[in-house]
């Protein structure tokens, strides 16, 4: 067997001395890691960690839940593939919520993600795990997935960039599916060049996903220097309801930067963006109750032993989902039951649409659209558990985005006062990514926003 460089190798062991973070939850076998990647690529020299809800051939797959105990993927996501074409290496599996529903990365069978600025405080969630180890320097970058914010809110409260790319954008082949029509992966990064790098290397149409697209992926050289946008819009009416003072003060800083690059600064109107948390999560649960019932104990992960089939779906099932999960594939199947598919579901699908059709309207105006990821620092670990709204409102700037479809990077924007990590968050036009990394890239190496 190669002996693995020492970069590698000291990798490997920083990752066990921060095991206290708790936001790697395996590593794979030296051999496995010394077989990884090619000598060259976009991710030549790289390593990256992997949610929890991306298979890798020949390695557990859990999804952090209980009801995938024992389970090992048989084949590689199509991002897999990818990334080790490109001369990434894969080093182990990042900490989640349990099939990415959360927030917080408290709803895990592996226990809370801890926060590398504060172990006091929460990763943010789902990919909490994926964003704590990229801002821990355990990993070069790492890969989430994004349904309504799991990888822009974590990369925000952790201070590292998170990349959610147009629907269709990335295969979600290997992807754990939560809600299928809003699942994208995404990937983090210390720098915009590091995000941009992975997007390159793992977007493209795939057969093997009927929603993947077929339109053409810019290269690298393009999403680091495509000509900067000439407006960019920011939805002040939907900002304008509690807005954390700090968070303003860093949008005005970039305002004050796009002037000197004589960007205009634009006000845009999403008006049906305070609908978008309810919408979001009736169409997602609904999602969810469909596509978790084929963990029923018989055909993946742990089963409970019964002479009765009833009983073992029901005890596996009971048994295997943490409380989260529960609770969504409750609501879910209550939404679609009969008499109630009308009243919620079929509602919430038309909103969607206005949702969408907002940001086509804008983006008729402007190139890009300015925003917070998320309305606070990160919050306390247990804070939040017992008040789902209080969890789901911490998606607030981020859902739209998911509901339309458009990509949404998170930019690192300094510190709130307290130390921790701040982040905003830029919006593309469909299928523009190149503008948000250029952008991003550019407001990177003028120093806007230091951690110093």
């Amino acid at each position: 067997m190669t002996a693995l460089p020492e970069s590698i190798q000291n990798q490997l062991e920083l990752i066990q001395e921060k095991s206290d973070l708790n936001c790697v939850i395996r590593t794979r076998k030296e051999s496995d890691i010394s077989t990884a990647g090619t000598s060259s690529g976009f991710l030549s020299g790289k390593t990256l960690l992997i949610k929890d809800n991306i298979s890798i051939k020949g390695e557990a797959i859990t999804c952090a839940s209980k009801v995938l105990e024992g389970y090992t993927s048989p084949y590689n996501a199509t991002v897999i593939d990818r990334i080790e074409s490109e001369g990434g290496v894969i080093l182990g599996q990042t900490n989640c919520d349990e099939f990415a529903m959360g927030s917080s990365t408290e709803y895990s069978v592996f226990g809370s993600a801890k926060n590398p600025f504060d172990a006091a405080r929460v990763t943010g969630g789902s990919s909490g795990g994926s964003a704590a180890a990229v801002a821990a320097g355990l990993a070069d970058m790492a890969l989430g997935s994004d349904t309504g914010g799991s990888v822009r809110q974590p990369a925000a409260f952790c201070g590292v960039y998170g990349l959610k790319p147009t629907y269709g954008r990335v295969s979600r082949y290997g992807l754990v599916a939560f809600a299928s029509s809003f699942d994208q992966i995404g990937p983090f990064a210390k720098t915009a060049e590091d995000t941009a790098s992975l997007f390159v290397s793992i977007a493209g149409h795939d057969p093997k996903d009927a929603t993947s697209s077929k339109k053409s992926v810019p290269n690298l050289q393009d999403c680091l220097d495509a000509p900067l946008p000439k407006s960019i819009g920011i939805p002040r009416a939907f900002l304008k309801k509690g807005l954390n003072p700090e968070l303003a003060s860093k949008i005005n800083e970039l305002e004050s930067f796009c002037e000197t690059e004589g960007i205009s600064i634009v006000d845009v109107d999403l008006p049906h963006a305070q609908y978008a948390v309810s919408t979001y999560y009736i169409l997602t649960m609904a999602e969810a109750s469909s596509n978790l019932a084929r963990f029923d104990g018989v055909r993946y992960g742990a089963r409970k032993s019964d002479e009765n089939v009833q009983e073992l779906y029901n005890q596996s099932r009971s048994e295997g989902f943490g409380p989260e999960v529960k609770r969504r594939i409750m609501l879910g199947t209550y939404i679609l039951s009969s008499g109630y598919y009308d009243a919620y579901y079929a509602k919430a699908q038309k909103v969607r649409q206005l949702i969408k059709k907002d940001f086509v309207d804008a983006f008729e105006s402007v190139d890009l659209i300015l925003l917070p990821t998320a309305p606070t620092e990160a919050f306390k670990i247990g804070e939040n558990l017992d008040d789902p709204l209080a969890m789901y409102l911490s998606d607030l700037f981020t859902i739209p985005m998911s509901l339309a479809g458009v990509p949404a990077l998170n930019i690192p924007a300094g510190k709130f006062s307290s130390g921790l990590p701040a982040g905003l968050q830029l919006v593309g036009n469909y299928f523009k990514e190149e503008t948000i990394l250029s952008f991003s890239r550019r407001v990177e190496q003028a120093r806007v926003f230091t951690y110093d």
